[in-house]
């Protein structure tokens, strides 16, 4: 690449990213004062772009250069990234449960994974600060299992037929259900409309009641004096001669001409597969191997979890297409067993009665795909009142050679992709084939006429990025400041050292405000 022509104005702050991590950054260091810029390589959205459909939900998922996969398990990088204003988080389904104590010290409690370098009651406070903050639907007492905190603001969302049938399962085995955490409004919440329950969560919210950053942080930080600029594909982080300290990046328009941005301070948010492969593209003559990679760790420990796809049709109507994508009802009761598996080890939890429509990714005509002809039409027919569906989120255990690198082909730009590669660790693709045991003996129970599985698919994208106490092992402390570089953050869930077996967004945003409160209060020693 020849050198850039433009130079632009310095910021305080640069963001590369607008997902859930980076909008809500921007926000609280607008709101601080920052003059703050976020550079997005994807389109511009407004709600009113967001349609209803199985088709239209995929124009919000990854639409930026090719990411190559291999290994037993790729990680689907397609289905789990976003690109555009708000990231992977427009899409997002707003499963909302904490981590537990016990996922932050897997190391020393299992000598198994790695451990966090902050424990739960170090980000309860911000859990609690962003459950307020973006709204949560639930029921604290009832979600037994639950770590310590505040209740949810918001009454939980409703137990329709669907969830009322397959909870019926669990309670004839002793086990316990709980309404979903979900950060979904049942009622008007700080401006944004209720939930209307339609089963749409997928292809984006287009009134609003979901949190995504639309109508949460990136709202916020723009009206906050914050500025962005889409189709901002930022090609390099650079340093100072030293290599001690961030000067800005390089970044291409849609005019393919090459950006000079300086800042005081930069903070990668492109999610966890494009955090690493930025970091890889930045090598220089202080960061031979890429930039805050001198242990070699960058694009290391990707993970991704398992899910444990379980589907059944009843006599009964299930009004399977109501509700919200990501389910009804949640049950942890093994969450905190993971070394007392009948096969495996981790954890994983059970998300009940998805709202499920006939076709497309997510449709109930694609989970048998042995069916063709006849007899799928057949099944449609059966499907349409009888259908039901929950899903295990099953945690991945971190190996160090599950791993981002740049790839020998090159993107539009003439940049390396990113290479992904994921093999799924023996005992975390036996904790999964546990968890369809465990399923089907619930829907059995609850009474399923039809029981089968799906494959082993891939849920969320962490790791590659990993936090922890010392450079040595990790590549940022526990506020995501890289080891080497004070004025360079990393932001997003490529910072998690292990996976749990929870969805990731809720953690992501509790980290990212606590990495805001940091750098707020530190900010004269960073720069």
């Amino acid at each position: 690449m020849t050198a850039p022509v433009t130079h632009h104005p310095e910021y305080d702050v640069v963001i590369v990213g607008s997902g859930a991590a980076g909008s809500l950054l921007a926000a609280q260091l607008a709101e601080s004062g920052k003059k703050t810029l976020i550079l997005e390589a994807g389109p511009e959205r407004q709600l009113a772009d967001l349609v209803s459909s199985g088709l239209d939900g995929r124009k919000l998922k990854w639409g930026g250069a090719p990411v190559e996969e291999s290994g037993t398990k790729p990680v689907g990088n397609n289905f789990n990234s976003g690109y555009g204003a708000g990231g992977s988080a427009l899409h997002h389904y707003a499963v909302w449960p904490r981590l537990h104590a016990e996922d932050f010290t897997m190391k020393s409690r299992h000598d198994r994974g790695l451990d966090w370098p902050i424990s739960y009651d170090d980000l309860m406070p911000w859990y609690d600060r962003i459950q307020d903050g973006f709204g949560i639907s639930g029921d604290a007492s009832a979600e037994v299992w639950r770590p310590k905190g505040k209740p949810y603001p918001m009454d939980p969302v409703p137990t329709l037929s669907h969830g009322e049938i397959i909870a019926r399962g669990f309670d004839k085995l002793g086990r316990k259900t709980a309404p979903l955490p979900l950060a979904i409004n049942t009622e008007e919440y700080k401006g944004r409309d209720a939930c209307i329950w339609d089963g749409w969560c997928d292809a984006g919210c287009p009134i609003g009641a979901l949190a995504n950053p639309l109508v949460t942080s990136l709202k916020d930080a723009l009206s906050l004096g914050a500025e962005i600029r889409y189709h901002a594909t930022v090609s390099k982080v650079l340093t100072n001669a030293k290599g001690d300290k961030t000067t800005g990046v390089i970044y291409i328009d849609h005019n393919g001409q090459q950006i000079h941005q300086p800042a005081k301070l930069v903070i990668l948010a492109a999610f966890a597969i494009q955090t690493p492969r930025l970091m890889l593209l930045s090598a220089n003559d202080k960061h031979p191997n890429g930039i805050a990679n001198r242990n070699g760790l960058v694009g290391n420990y990707l993970m991704s979890h398992t899910a444990g796809l379980i589907y059944g049709l009843f006599d009964e109507d299930t009004q399977c297409y109501f509700g919200a994508t990501g389910g009804q009802l949640l049950n942890q009761d093994h969450y905190d067993h993971k070394d007392k598996r009948d096969q495996g080890f981790g954890s994983y939890q059970w998300m009940i009665a998805q709202a499920t429509k006939p076709n497309d990714l997510l449709g109930f005509a694609g989970s048998n795909p042995a069916l063709f002809g006849d007899a799928l039409t057949r099944f449609m027919k059966e499907a349409t009142l009888g259908f039901a569906t929950m899903t295990a989120c099953v945690e991945d255990l971190p190996v160090r050679e599950n791993q981002v690198r740049l790839s020998k082909a090159t993107d539009a730009f003439g940049l390396p992709l990113a290479q992904a590669h994921h093999d799924a660790h023996p005992d975390s693709h036996a904790l999964w084939q546990d968890s369809l045991k465990d399923g089907k003996a619930v829907f059995a129970a609850a009474g399923a006429r039809d029981i089968w599985t799906g494959p082993p698919g891939a849920m969320h994208i962490m790791g590659g990025t990993i936090m922890g106490k010392d450079a040595a092992s990790s590549v940022t402390d526990s506020f995501g400041k890289t080891h080497e570089i004070d004025n360079l953050f990393i932001a997003g869930p490529g910072l998690f050292p292990t996976s749990g077996g929870v969805n990731p967004t809720y953690t992501v945003h509790a980290l990212a405000l606590r990495t805001a409160d940091h750098i707020r209060k530190g900010w004269a020693g960073l720069i």
